[in-house]
């Protein structure tokens, strides 16, 4: 079965403790039999630079709201194929979802019909209804929350039912602890708008993928949330 990685990094993050050096990406994917990954930092240029020698592996650019020239340089980043989105972290940027200096930045993605991936699941900054006043605003953005709220079944929860309300909206698996909230997910919302993500090296790939495999979907729509989905969404596969 081919995997692609909605959620991965590299790099350096001092305060949690990990990293995955840029010459370590390339193996460690190989390692967890990911066909493809959408990969991101902080500091996009180094990640611009990894990426580019490993045809695997896409970038998700991180957008930061607060910096003054960050739709000027996302529509420099959205020049190069290999760039399929943004990587919003509300949580570690220290800005509500519906910042309006966001705004621009999700109407660039919207002329390029490209996602955004939001970390959901952690006060007070990522919230999952934080994120819904976003996908009302814009309901023709693409929008991902990460960890489909994370390790709270009441964030978890209200990330299943938000998807299920806004049919612009997909779910992410990472870090989410419940195989039997992936099949739930699946059943109300639809493998299609379901995929399979790691959050690696901050957790075991093959770890995020057994979870996902022993969620007792039917094989097209495992096949689905592991490949299909992304595939889909960030390269229009």
């Amino acid at each position: 079965m081919a995997i692609t990685d909605a959620h991965f990094h590299v790099g350096d993050f001092p305060m949690s403790g990990v990293r995955l050096d840029e010459d370590g990406l390339a193996p460690y994917l190989r390692a967890n039999d990911i066909d493809a990954a959408m990969v991101f930092h902080e500091d996009n240029a180094m990640v611009r630079r990894v990426v580019a020698g490993i045809p695997e592996a896409y970038q998700l650019y991180w957008a930061d709201p607060k910096f003054p020239g960050a739709v000027d340089e996302l529509r420099e980043y959205l020049k190069d194929p290999k760039v399929r989105g943004v990587k919003l972290h509300p949580l570690f940027g220290g800005f509500l979802p519906d910042d309006p200096r966001l705004h621009p930045i999700i109407e660039v993605l919207i002329e390029h019909d490209l996602p955004a991936l939001i970390h959901c699941g952690h006060p007070i900054f990522s919230l999952p209804w934080s994120i819904e006043e976003l996908i009302i605003r814009y309901p023709e953005a693409k929008i991902i929350l990460g960890h489909m709220g994370h390790g709270n079944i009441v964030y978890i929860d209200a990330s299943i039912a938000i998807a299920g309300r806004h049919p612009n909206v997909w779910l992410e698996t990472s870090g989410m602890p419940m195989s039997l909230k992936i099949k739930e997910a699946v059943e109300k919302v639809g493998a299609d708008r379901v995929m399979y993500g790691s959050d690696g090296p901050w957790h075991e790939p093959k770890v995020e993928q057994l979870k996902v495999q022993l969620a007792g979907l039917s094989p097209a729509d495992l096949d689905a949330v592991m490949n299909g989905t992304a595939q889909r969404l960030f390269l229009g596969a």
